[in-house]
């Protein structure tokens, strides 16, 4: 591989919502190390969204994070321009910002308080954020989006989590190609779904659930963080400059059937 083809988004500048920890840590440091300049955001972990910067600098790439609650209207519409100001524009963003209902108090919560929680910031904040962002790339004549969905979304998951779920990623894979044809041909939108991730919430799963994340992948394994950042990296590089409109199951192959 030449440095060229390693460094393949050098003089980008990319934004990752949600990346102080898990898939979107994992896909800024990805980002940077291809030389992309990336802003870290988070809603209230400043100190580790400081730590992932850090490391992104500490890559070679430049970084600053910006705060922001996605789940206030007012607050997305400054942290987009905020981001803009940077370095006068931007090339790449990724929205992974997503709420925690699973673990935690909000495991608690009813039903409607989850799911309000959801379209307020999983769907919510990605249509503003990208619908923002993108009319300022198609003015400037290019860009690109990823938004995160769920690999289950389409063909659903019985429970409550399931069904929670795949109603708000699946109006998030619905936007993405609705968007895409919008901001078309200037600029880029597609999602990845990822499946199984061991994140903090897997590490710490219940036997069952680790069987069944294993069970349900062809490559019998849970999925890493990384595996989704690399799968983004690709969807934003000129590797995927004829790439638009689409949702990339980041899954190892579900096992849709199981005995």
């Amino acid at each position: 591989m030449t440095d060229d083809q390693a460094r393949d988004l050098r003089g980008k500048i990319a934004v990752v919502t949600g990346s102080s920890s898990g898939i979107g840590r994992a896909t800024a440091l990805e980002l940077a190390r291809a030389g992309a300049m990336v802003i870290v955001h988070a809603r209230q972990s400043a100190e580790d969204a400081a730590f992932v910067a850090d490391e992104i600098r500490a890559s070679g790439s430049e970084a600053e994070v910006i705060m922001a609650d996605l789940s206030d209207a007012d607050a997305r519409e400054t942290f987009v321009a905020k981001a803009w100001r940077w370095r006068g524009g931007i090339d790449i963003w990724v929205n992974n910002a997503g709420a925690d209902v699973l673990t935690g108090d909000a495991a608690r919560w009813s039903v409607e308080q989850k799911l309000e929680t959801l379209w307020r910031v999983d769907v919510g904040a990605t249509l503003a954020c990208s619908r923002l962002v993108g009319v300022r790339m198609k003015q400037r004549g290019h860009g690109v989006i990823v938004n995160t969905g769920w690999d289950q979304a389409e063909q659903g998951m019985a429970g409550e989590s399931g069904e929670i779920f795949a109603a708000t990623k699946g109006a998030i894979h619905a936007f993405t190609r609705s968007l895409a044809q919008s901001l078309a041909p200037e600029v880029r939108v597609n999602c990845v779904a990822p499946g199984w991730i061991r994140t903090s919430w897997g590490e710490h799963a219940s036997q069952a659930w680790q069987d069944r994340a294993r069970r349900e992948s062809l490559l019998a394994r849970w999925g890493a963080v990384e595996d989704v950042a690399r799968a983004t990296h690709f969807l934003v590089s000129p590797a995927a400059e004829f790439i638009n409109g689409q949702v990339l199951m980041v899954n190892g192959g579900l096992r849709r059937y199981l005995p």
